[in-house]
């Protein structure tokens, strides 16, 4: 059965409803964006689409409230595998919420290699983009870890609470949710501290600091990233260290582009880029830091960044097979989307890269804000000119209408 559209209102009508809420002009709303007010009236009317991180982030701030206020969390009404994981997102708050480190578990023991077992399958889950069924198992294994840590395998179970609530973290991010992705960061960083591992510290640092910027606070997401960077220059020889620090130098990379510091930005991403020449792909604590994960960020940091020839440059030199894991290959394909549907003549282009990232994710995609202000944009232009079926079928899916 094809799903029937919800009605979505879109990023610009939910913008223009908070700005007429405070009664304020599109002139006065824009000088507090630092963005023209023309560009503030296209977003607000549909004429051009709000699928750019750093502009939605300043937009929030000046309308004084969060992205996710204005980007909503819709979900297909066709799409059970993402109701199902919306519908237990309450039940992972809820569970890192109680796994407080300062007071006793109350989950009934569970042997510890069970629980790393299932840790396992929730990772292969995440990497997986089925969202649905991490977030399903996730309750358990966090309540069962946190048990274990007042038990006689309290180290093995702390890392391994360490990564869950990384994972936690990944994936209410994904799905729209970012203030629940920093307390399962905030989780991860206590589960870490407690290790006293320097390496984890850094990992924990990673996952705050992306679930400051999916909140759109760059400028703390760049703050703890930077920080993380120190402290780590100083362990390097440990194993799993350079992985780390390379995968936060991308994160200063993201943070200083949402500040509008180009060249530090562009710094950050040749210090990664010369490390990860060094440490060649990895799969270390499933970061995948290296020569291809580098060049995904580079695309998408830079088709927000204002450039969106660089990043289809970067696109075309990068062979997105080199990475085989869904979880990191649907931005490619997302984020080059994104770059060719700004480019005068490219939309084709665009559609098919959409399309290869829904194939390859579905629910990632059928979640994505800016996917789905893309196909907004998309769809619009196609009325005019020459959409097609398979993009009119994509809007379908993600339930938007022109």
């Amino acid at each position: 059965m094809t799903p029937r559209l919800s009605g979505d209102p879109g990023i610009g009508a939910r913008i223009q409803a908070r700005r007429l809420l405070r009664g304020w002009s599109i002139r006065y709303a824009a000088s507090r964006a630092g963005l023209s007010h023309a560009t503030w009236s296209r977003i607000e009317r549909g004429r051009q689409a709000a699928d750019n991180r750093f502009t939605l982030a300043d937009i929030a701030a000046a309308l004084d409230c969060a992205p996710a206020e204005l980007t909503g969390v819709p979900v297909p009404a066709g799409d059970r595998d993402l109701v199902a994981a919306h519908a237990d997102v309450h039940a992972v708050r809820q569970a890192l919420v109680d796994i407080d480190l300062s007071e006793p578990g109350e989950h009934p023991a569970t042997p510890v290699a069970e629980l790393t077992r299932t840790a396992a399958l929730v990772d292969s889950l995440r990497q997986a983009c089925d969202y649905a069924g991490a977030a399903r198992l996730l309750p358990d294994l966090l309540r069962g870890l946190h048990a274990e840590t007042a038990g006689p395998d309290r180290e093995v179970a702390l890392r391994l609470l360490c990564d869950v609530t990384f994972i936690a973290s990944s994936v209410l991010r994904n799905l729209g949710r970012p203030a629940d992705a920093w307390l399962g960061a905030e989780r991860c960083r206590d589960a870490a501290e407690a290790t006293g591992d320097p390496v984890l510290a850094g990992y924990a640092a990673y996952a705050r600091a992306t679930a400051a910027t999916a909140c759109g606070s760059y400028q703390r997401g760049l703050t703890l990233a930077e920080r993380a960077v120190d402290e780590l220059h100083g362990h390097l020889a440990q194993p799993g260290a350079a992985e780390m620090l390379g995968s936060l130098q991308l994160v200063c990379a993201l943070g200083s582009r949402g500040r509008r510091r180009l060249d530090d930005s562009r710094s950050w991403l040749a210090e990664a880029a010369d490390l990860a020449g060094r440490t060649g792909e990895t799969t270390t604590m499933g970061l995948y830091f290296g020569p291809t994960n580098v060049a995904f960020w580079q695309i998408g940091i830079e088709v927000d960044g204002g450039d969106p020839g660089r990043a289809a440059q970067i696109a075309r030199d990068t062979d997105p097979a080199a990475l085989p894991v869904g979880f990191r290959q649907v931005f490619y394909f997302a984020d080059t989307a994104r770059a060719l549907a700004r480019l005068r003549g490219r939309d084709r282009e665009a559609i098919r890269f959409l399309l290869a990232a829904e194939r390859l994710a579905p629910q990632h995609l059928h979640t994505s804000a800016m996917a789905r202000e893309t196909t907004r944009a998309l769809l619009d232009r196609s009325i005019r000119q020459a959409g097609g079926a398979e993009l009119r079928g994509l809007a379908e899916r993600l339930q938007v209408a022109a």
